[in-house]
C-alpha cells in the first residue's frame, strides 16, 4: 500500500514538474515575443522621432538655401539692371550727342552757304563770351588780330534765312575781339529803306529787347513810310566809325513818329535778329571784296579768251 502511494505521488511530481515546465517555457516565449516587440516598436518611434527631425532639419535648411538662393538671385538682378541703366543712359547720351552735332553740322553748313555769298573780305567767329563789365550789351568773338579782324570792322550774321547787321569790333586783341551790338546806346548806323530808299540814321536802346530807333528821316518820307518796311545799311561811313556794307538789313518799322513842327520824322524798328540765339558772325572788312570774285572774275575772263581763241 505504501509503495503504491509512493509511486502516485512521484506520477503527480513528474506531472507537476511537466506542466511547470510547460507553463514555464509558455511564459518564457510570451516574455520573449512580447520584448521583441517592444524592441520592435521602440525601433519604429525611434525611426520616426528622428525622421521628423531630419524632415524638419533637411526643411530648414532647404528654406534657408533657397532664401540664400533668392538673395543671390536678387544681387544679379539689381546688379544687370544697374548695368542695363547705365548702359541706357550712355545711349541716351550719345543720341543726345549725335542730335547736338547734326543740329550744328546743319548750322555750319547753313553758315557755310552765307559765307558764300558774302561780297567782302570775311573771317568767320564764334561768340564765346560776353564783356564782364557790359553783361547785357558787348560779347566776345574767337577772332582777333591774328586772324585779320581789326577795330571798327562791321559784324554780320545769318539767322533763320535772313542776313542781319549784328554790330561792330570795338576792341580787337590778337586772339579774341569785343564787338559792340547794333543795339547798344552807343551804336550809330547809316541805314535807309529799302523801298523808299529813304536815309536816316539807326541807334540802339541799350538792351536786345528794346526797339531800335531811326532818325533824321526826311518828313518828305512821311507818305512812304510804312509798317512792316523793311530798314537796311545805307553804305555811307561818314563820321559814324564803322564802314558797314550796304544793304545789311537791319529791323522793320513797328512804330513811326510824326510832328508838323519839326524838319525830320522817326520810326522805331524791330530787329531781325534774335540776339539771344546768337551763336556764329561773320566779320566783314568793307574796304577789300573777296579775292574769290577775282578768281572767279578771271577763270571767266580765261574762258572767254580761250573761246575767241578758237574762233
Amino acid at each position: 500500500m505504501k509503495l503504491g502511494g509512493q509511486r502516485k505521488k512521484r506520477r503527480r511530481f513528474n506531472v507537476d514538474i511537466y506542466v511547470f515546465a510547460v507553463l514555464s517555457l509558455f511564459s518564457f516565449a510570451l516574455l520573449f515575443f512580447s520584448t521583441l516587440s517592444f524592441v520592435v516598436n521602440f525601433k519604429n518611434m525611434g525611426l520616426s522621432i528622428f525622421s521628423g527631425i531630419r524632415g524638419g532639419i533637411y526643411g530648414v535648411s532647404s528654406r534657408a538655401a533657397q532664401t540664400v538662393n533668392s538673395i543671390q538671385e536678387l544681387a544679379a538682378l539689381q546688379k544687370a539692371y544697374a548695368e542695363l541703366t547705365e548702359r541706357v543712359t550712355r545711349y541716351e547720351q550719345l543720341e543726345r550727342s549725335a542730335a547736338e552735332i547734326r543740329q550744328e553740322n546743319y548750322r555750319l553748313r547753313e553758315q557755310l552757304g552765307f559765307s558764300q555769298q558774302i561780297r567782302y573780305r570775311h573771317y568767320p567767329a564764334e561768340i564765346i563770351g560776353r564783356d564782364p563789365d557790359n553783361l547785357f550789351s558787348a560779347f566776345v568773338i574767337n577772332k582777333g588780330r591774328r586772324d585779320g579782324v581789326a577795330y571798327n570792322m562791321a559784324v554780320i550774321t545769318f539767322q533763320d534765312g535772313i542776313q542781319a547787321l549784328a554790330g561792330k569790333v570795338i576792341q580787337a586783341g590778337q586772339f579774341e575781339s569785343l564787338v559792340m551790338p547794333v543795339y547798344d546806346a552807343s551804336s550809330f548806323v547809316p541805314a535807309r529803306f529799302a523801298s523808299s530808299r529813304y536815309e536816316g540814321l539807326v541807334e540802339g536802346q541799350g538792351r536786345g529787347e528794346y526797339p531800335l530807333l531811326m532818325r533824321l528821316i526826311s518828313k518828305r518820307a512821311r507818305d512812304e513810310v510804312h509798317f512792316g518796311d523793311m530798314v537796311i545799311t545805307s553804305g555811307i561811313g561818314g563820321g559814324y566809325g564803322a564802314v558797314y556794307p550796304a544793304g545789311i538789313n537791319i529791323g522793320r518799322v513797328s512804330r513811326i513818329f510824326y510832328k508838323e513842327d519839326e524838319t525830320s520824322m522817326e520810326v522805331e524798328l524791330e530787329t531781325v535778329l534774335d540776339f539771344s540765339r546768337l551763336e556764329y558772325v561773320f566779320v566783314i572788312d568793307a574796304a577789300l571784296p573777296d579775292p574769290g570774285l577775282y578768281e572767279a572774275a578771271d577763270t571767266f575772263g580765261d574762258t572767254e579768251g580761250e573761246g575767241a581763241g578758237n574762233d
